[in-house]
C-alpha cells in the first residue's frame, strides 16, 4: 500500500506588540484581539485546507508570524488537535512555533509545550542592548539569555536567530557574538545578514542617511566567518542562513526548499501542493480584518488560487532548492517539478556558471558552491533569464 504523500501545515498569526523597523513580513499591531473569534476562523480555514489537500500525511506544522507566541495556548492546542483529526499525522511530527524572548512570552512556554509544540524558534536578533534598541526589539540581552534557558527546559528542540552586518559592527565584534551564541546553542542556529527591504522603516531611514551599513566586503567576511565558525562547532550550514547539527535541520523549512507540498492558513499565508499537471498555488488575504471577514463569510480567506506549471514550476523549484548547501536532489526535483533541473536549464546556461565556480553538477545533484550561494541572486538571474 502506498503511503500518503507528505504535507506541511503553516499557520500565520499576524499580530505583534510592535513593528520592527527591518521587518517586511505580514505583521500588524492592534490594540486588542478577539482570541475566540480568531481561534474559530483559523480552525475553519484549517478545515478548508484539508479539503484542498486531502489524503495526505502531515509531517510538520509551523506557527509563524507576526508573533505566534502571543496566541492563546488554547488556540495552539486546538489547531494541533484538529490537524490530527483532519489528516494522518506522522508519529514524529515536528511542530515549531516562533517566539520573541521577552519575559512575558517566555512565561508561556510551559503552556505552549503542553499544547503540543515540540520546537521553538526564538527571535533573539542581537546580544547587544544598543543594537537591540536599534532593531526595535522589546527584550534585553538578559531576557534573551533567560528565554533560551527556558526554551531548553520546555521543548525537545530549540533554535534562535541573530542578525549580523549591523551598522558599526566589526568583524571582531561579530566573532565574539558568535562565540556567545555557540555557548548557548542547542542543535540549530539561524544567522541572517541585515538587509534593507522596501516598505520598512529602515528603508526610509537608510535612504535618508539615517544609518550606514557595513561595506559589502566586510559583510562578505562576516558571512565567511560564520560558515567557518559554525562548521567547526559541528553546526554546518544546511541553507544559506541556517545551521544545524546533522539530522537537526528544521524539517518544515526543508519542505519549502525542496519544493515539497504545504498548505498555508491565516492572513497572507501561501500554499503549494500537488494539482493536475503542476502545483496549486494559494494565497490568503493579507489584511487581518479582510481575511477574518472572508473566512466568516466564505469558510476560507483565499485571495488567489492558480496552478503553476511548466517553466514557472521549474523556476520556483530552482530558486528554493539552490539555497540548500546540498543543493537540489535531481530525483526529488523531478518528482516535485516534473522535470530534471539540469536538462531543463540546459548545458549552454549551466556551463559558464560551472566554469566560474558558482555551480556544480553531479549525477544526483545540482548545487551552488559556497561562492555561488554567496551570490545566489545573480546566479539565479542567469539560470532563469
Amino acid at each position: 500500500m502506498t503511503a500518503p504523500a507528505p504535507l506541511g501545515v503553516y499557520i500565520h498569526w499576524p499580530f505583534c506588540k510592535s513593528k520592527c523597523p527591518y521587518c517586511d513580513f505580514n505583521s500588524h499591531v492592534r490594540d486588542g484581539v478577539e482570541h475566540s473569534r480568531w481561534r474559530k476562523a483559523l480552525l475553519t480555514e484549517l478545515e478548508h485546507a484539508a479539503r484542498e489537500a486531502p489524503g495526505r500525511r502531515v509531517e510538520t506544522m509551523f506557527f509563524g508570524g507576526g508573533t505566534p507566541s502571543l496566541m492563546e495556548a488554547e488556540t495552539v492546542a486546538e489547531l494541533i488537535a484538529r490537524t490530527h483529526q483532519l489528516w494522518d499525522c506522522a508519529p514524529e511530527i515536528e511542530i515549531t512555533l516562533e517566539a520573541n524572548p521577552t519575559s512575558v512570552e517566555a512565561g508561556r512556554f510551559a503552556l505552549l509545550g503542553q499544547a503540543g509544540v515540540n520546537r521553538v524558534s526564538l527571535g533573539v536578533q542581537a546580544m547587544s542592548a544598543t543594537d537591540l534598541r536599534f532593531l526595535g526589539r522589546e527584550h534585553s540581552p538578559d531576557e534573551a539569555l533567560a528565554a533560551v534557558e527556558t526554551a531548553r527546559q520546555h521543548f525537545a528542540r530549540y533554535s534562535f536567530d541573530l542578525i549580523y552586518a549591523r551598522p558599526g559592527q566589526t568583524l571582531e565584534a561579530w566573532a565574539a557574538e558568535l562565540g556567545r551564541a555557540l555557548s548557548l546553542a542547542g542543535e540549530h542556529l539561524s544567522l541572517y545578514q541585515l538587509t534593507i527591504e522596501r516598505g520598512t522603516r529602515f528603508f526610509t531611514d537608510h535612504a535618508r542617511g539615517g544609518f550606514i551599513l557595513p561595506p559589502e566586503e566586510l559583510a562578505a567576511d562576516m558571512f565567511e566567518l560564520t560558515q567557518a565558525r559554525l562548521a567547526a562547532a559541528g553546526l554546518p550550514a544546511y541553507e544559506i542562513s541556517n545551521h544545524a547539527k546533522p539530522g537537526a535541520a528544521c524539517r518544515h523549512n526543508l519542505i519549502y526548499w525542496r519544493y515539497q507540498d504545504y498548505v498555508g492558513i491565516g492572513p497572507g499565508a501561501h500554499g503549494r501542493f500537488g494539482a493536475d499537471g503542476g502545483k496549486r498555488a494559494t494565497r490568503r488575504h493579507s489584511g487581518p480584518e479582510a481575511w477574518l471577514d472572508a473566512v466568516e463569510r466564505d469558510g476560507h480567506g483565499t485571495a488567489e488560487s492558480t496552478v503553476v506549471t511548466g517553466r514557472d514550476l521549474v523556476e520556483e523549484a530552482l530558486m528554493m532548492g539552490l539555497r540548500l548547501s546540498d543543493g537540489i536532489d535531481r530525483a526529488i526535483f523531478a518528482a516535485n517539478a516534473g522535470a530534471d533541473p539540469v536538462e531543463t536549464v540546459g548545458e549552454a546556461t549551466l556551463a559558464p556558471l560551472i566554469g566560474a565556480g558558482f555551480l556544480e553538477v553531479s549525477a544526483t545533484h545540482l548545487r551552488a558552491t559556497d561562492s555561488g550561494r554567496q551570490r545566489l541572486n545573480a546566479v539565479l538571474e542567469r539560470l532563469i533569464a
